[in-house]
């Protein structure tokens, strides 16, 4: 478990390792830039784990829920043994556009554009992605301008599933965004540096598609949480999910 300076004491009471991700982590002979406040993002969140990690590790959002199936479909991944690299292999646990969009109002999805083989070409950050009148959905490009999108699109929903080879390109990744102009507002991200790798030929990924039963659950706006709520407390009812993960 990652999570900032201040928070750490809170997870005592469970059994869990955790790991505090600090702003000042960074390569030496980096300067911090002035007033910045808080960490750089989620790939930097996995490099302040790296003293933890021996072995294939699974990488969530602590503020979603998957569902069983997502980890058992990463936990299938790396059962097996992945060919040497380079390029390294991992996988990418991918949910169905309209299967993670908010009622509440537009929401910013990573896209998985995959070649014929399954695998990974790359991962567009569409933002204020909304439903269409017809069925389909719209948001805007990276570069800007709209982009249409169907239901069945795949996204990350930021569930990976990696090798500790991935650290190694998280390293080299946040070396060159601290490097880029404007990086002391910015955040270092798991799919940019995924993205890169892959470009790269560096790494490739699989995208799987999230089973069921196994649907993703999410508060993006306050309207989002009586749905999420009632739909735990189905889950609960049906012996799917604890009613207290500890006690």
């Amino acid at each position: 478990m990652v999570t900032r300076p201040d928070l750490a004491s809170a997870f005592d009471r469970i059994d869990a390792t955790v790991a505090v991700q600090r702003l000042e982590d960074v390569p030496a002979g980096v300067a911090l830039p002035a007033g910045r406040a808080k960490p750089w993002g989620t790939g930097h969140a996995v490099l302040a784990a790296a003293p933890e990690v021996d072995g294939p590790f699974v990488v969530v959002n602590a503020d979603d829920f998957y569902g069983p199936g997502a980890f058992r479909a990463a936990a299938a991944f790396l059962a097996t043994t992945p060919p040497p690299g380079p390029p390294d292999t991992f996988a990418n646990i991918a949910y169905l556009l309209g299967d993670t969009l908010s009622t509440g109002g537009g929401v910013n999805r990573a896209v998985c554009r995959v070649d014929g083989d399954g695998w990974l070409e790359t991962l567009e950050e569409v933002v204020d992605i909304r439903r269409l009148g017809d069925g389909t959905y719209a948001g805007t490009a990276p570069r800007g301008g709209r982009v249409r999108l169907a239901d069945d699109a795949l996204v990350s929903m930021n569930m990976w599933a990696f090798t500790p080879a991935v650290l190694a390109l998280l390293r080299r990744g946040f070396a060159e965004f601290l490097g880029r102009p404007g990086a002391g507002g910015g955040e270092f991200l798991i799919p940019h540096a995924i993205r890169d790798a892959v470009h790269r030929r560096e790494a490739r990924v699989r995208p799987l598609r999230a089973p069921l039963p196994g649907r993703w659950l999410g508060v993006t706006y306050p309207d989002d949480r009586p749905h999420v709520e009632a739909a735990l407390r189905e889950l609960v009812a049906a012996g799917e999910y604890p009613e207290r993960l500890w006690k």
